[in-house]
């Protein structure tokens, strides 16, 4: 009997890697079509047959999900903006560096970033109530923002370390200052990474349930996580309502990966050596 050769036997291993990929990934994609499907099928008492986008209209028009939408919003992008210019900085300074103080604050950053958030949330809480932050979106804002900063300054370090130095050196034997070669130079090219840096804030900030529902108790001043689990316990016989609010909360993060996907490429830093 002939044996298959290596060829062969290749070919085979991918048929069976993609036949495991489709697998998982049907199992992943079910439960999301049939809350999609849920959530455009007709609301109990309506006379809409066939798929329909009266849920949305409703909960829109009725609820306080529009006000849970702007509140999750402003505390994500605030997040976001934050989280970018304060760790790409701080990346380089971790990246570049080499001194005691640096190895110093990179350690306690390892510390920071392995203690889990629900340690801090009590305290925390007891603290913002005697300044009156109890119950505001600046609580949890600060919140995000604090345990956001520790991966996303390693997130920045780990990028910056895959672009050469000699980049900045060139840059800095033409005139350029040190923040000089960092804007014009690392940071240029460090699309990839600021844009990983900030989906991660994005989604700590969006998806977040435990801060929020430690900090927030009026409804105006509901996320989205607390206000979908509110509006669920309110209307859990009307599931195309709850699965309508349940698809807004995930349209914003697939908005996101669907435009920012094509920019993450790191094929410019290998151009700008070449020659060497």
């Amino acid at each position: 009997m002939k044996r298959p050769t290596l060829t062969q036997m290749q070919e085979k291993g991918k048929w069976w890697r993609f036949l495991a990929i489709l697998i998982i990934t049907v199992i992943v994609v079910i439960p999301i079509v049939a809350v999609v499907f849920l959530a455009l099928s007709p609301a109990l008492g309506s006379t809409a047959t066939g798929l329909t986008f009266e849920n949305f209209v409703n909960v829109f028009t009725q609820t306080d999900v529009a006000t849970w939408l702007k509140n999750s919003l402003i505390v994500t992008l605030i997040t976001v903006v934050v989280a970018v210019i304060v760790a790409a900085p701080a990346g380089y300074v971790l990246s570049r560096g080499r001194s005691r103080a640096v190895s110093g604050y990179s350690l306690i950053l390892f510390v920071v970033q392995s203690l889990p958030v629900v340690t801090a949330v009590i305290p925390l809480f007891f603290l913002f109530a005697q300044v009156g932050l109890v119950d505001t979106l600046a609580s949890v804002t600060i919140i995000y923002v604090g345990s956001t900063m520790a991966v996303a300054i390693w997130m920045m370090a780990a990028y910056f370390d895959s672009i050469p130095v000699t980049l900045e050196e060139a840059a800095w034997m033409d005139g350029a200052s040190v923040f000089g070669g960092f804007t014009r130079i690392v940071l240029r090219n460090s699309l990839p990474g600021v844009l990983s840096t900030a989906i991660f804030a994005f989604l700590l900030a969006w998806n977040d349930y435990l801060v929020a529902v430690v900090f927030l108790r009026s409804n105006d001043n509901y996320t989205l996580p607390i206000g979908l689990q509110s509006f669920f316990q309110q209307n859990q016989t009307n599931w195309g309502l709850v699965m309508a609010v349940a698809v807004i909360m995930m349209l914003p993060p697939v908005i996101l990966f669907a435009l920012l996907n094509r920019y993450f490429s790191v094929g410019g830093i290998g151009g700008s050596l070449a020659g060497r």
